[in-house]
């Protein structure tokens, strides 16, 4: 090989070692430089573009959240679809498209897909979360209201939201004010406590939403549990009603799955909760016992909750009743006892509110248990229908579900040519010593 065939392999080499070199250090997370105190400080916001409440016709800019030090883009890149790190930390409305969030070391950008319409009242909240490239994460946000020529506003939307089958605060919920006639939606999150204030927006009529944004995708979507309520607001603002999630479902509750609860009872599993107001009784419960379709009468059907704690307090019952017997049987000598000393007692005072909010409705069910008279034959199959059944709703069907009931374990038969233990455990004669025979 020429020397100036090797001159040039060696120069490909050497600017393929350094494209790579200058690759990896473009992909490299942006790291503080070593020494130095340890930073423990998460970052801060020092300046917002642009100003809050101001009016701007022929907005094209973006909005810019400016901080103190370099932030983490994460490690979800955005890619409009609302589930990279940054795009999940900004709400943007009024709009239905995810909004373009850039990443450019200690600033984030925001700005709509379609751009800013004229005429619109914008607005802009970081939520808490954003991190340092020292992973200091920040517990606080902020919310930049501007104007595109419309007048701004000073009116507020302000309420609770409850996750109903979780009997719990919606935590987290998403929030979505949709103005009338203009359709523009208004999006918030709720906090740690379910409470939102949305705001400001421009007085009118809203519909309002809350839901529980399973996949965090900042969107109302088909099999997530939500509520509504119309409400207007003036310049004062207004208090939404409380909002209570719960599934929406355009069919009627269907049994999911059935088992033995136990030799005469069966634990049963809807689709949906039910109505709060339906009464559950045995004439809603049909079963027949297969091959033969026999019927077999049922005695009992309620809630799951309910089931368990009668069965606890049956059990209570008998444990005392146990516990009696056996201490009028051993009558111990009667002793004198000093009282424990009374115990501190914490304060059990809800002051949020939380306990007299989820006590305003009852617990929605969609376990039932059904007892019957004969206990269930083992390996047979029973069909149990339930009719009439009321979902959270509002709509009625009938459901059916097949009880499989197992085999019985198998008793190995008892070994009666064993040597029993206690005939083990007996000494064994001593040989070791032998008698002594008479001189």
């Amino acid at each position: 090989m020429s020397a100036r065939a090797r001159g040039t392999r060696g120069q490909t080499r050497a600017a393929a070692r350094a494209f790579w070199f200058l690759f990896a250090l473009a992909c490299a997370h942006v790291l503080p430089p070593p020494g130095g105190p340890e930073d423990k400080t998460p970052p801060r916001v020092i300046a917002v573009v642009p100003e809050s409440l101001s009016i701007l016709p022929d907005y094209k800019g973006d909005v810019e959240f400016q901080f103190d030090e370099v932030v983490s883009e994460g490690g979800q890149p955005n890619v409009g679809l609302g589930t990279g790190d940054l795009e999940k930390l900004i709400v943007l409305s009024p709009t239905e498209q995810v909004p373009k969030v850039n990443w450019k070391r200690s600033k984030i950008t925001v700005k709509p897909r379609e751009g800013w319409k004229p005429n619109r009242v914008y607005r802009v909240e970081l939520l808490p979360g954003i991190t340092d490239v020292s992973h200091n994460r920040s517990d606080s946000g902020l919310v930049v209201t501007f104007s595109t020529g419309a007048p701004l506003p000073s009116a507020a939307l302000t309420g609770r939201v409850v996750d109903w089958p979780n009997r719990k605060m919606g935590a987290g919920a998403l929030v979505e004010a949709v103005l009338s006639p203009d359709s523009l939606v208004y999006r918030g999150l709720a906090d740690s406590a379910g409470r939102f204030k949305l705001g400001p927006v421009p007085a009118g009529e809203y519909l309002v939403f809350s839901t529980v944004d399973a996949n965090k995708n900042r969107r109302r979507d088909g099999r997530e549990i939500f509520d509504s309520a119309r409400v207007k607001i003036d310049s004062a603002g207004a208090a939404v009603p409380n909002l209570w999630m719960y599934p929406h479902d355009t069919l009627g509750p269907r049994i999911q799955n059935i088992s033995a609860a136990d030799s005469l009872a069966a634990a049963i599993e809807l689709s949906q909760p039910l109505a709060t107001d339906l009464v559950l009784d045995t004439s809603m419960v049909r079963i027949r016992r297969l091959p033969d379709s026999i019927g077999v009468k049922p005695i009992t059907i309620m809630s799951l909750a309910r089931y368990d704690t009668l069965k606890a307090q049956a059990r209570a019952a008998a444990d005392t009743l146990a516990d009696t017997t056996r201490a009028k049987a051993a009558k111990p000598p009667p002793t004198f006892v000093l009282p424990p000393p009374h115990p501190t007692r914490r304060s059990t005072v809800d002051t949020t509110g939380t306990g007299a909010l989820l006590a305003q409705r009852p617990a929605l069910i969609d376990r039932l248990v059904v007892t019957v008279l004969e206990p269930w034959i083992p390996d047979t199959r029973y069909v149990l229908e339930l009719t009439g059944l009321r979902s959270i709703s509002g709509v009625t069907a009938d459901a059916l579900g097949v009880l499989p009931v197992p085999q019985r374990p198998k008793v190995s038969p008892k070994d009666t040519t064993a040597v029993p233990d206690s005939a083990k455990t007996q000494a064994a004669p001593d040989t070791t010593q032998q008698s002594k025979k008479p001189r």
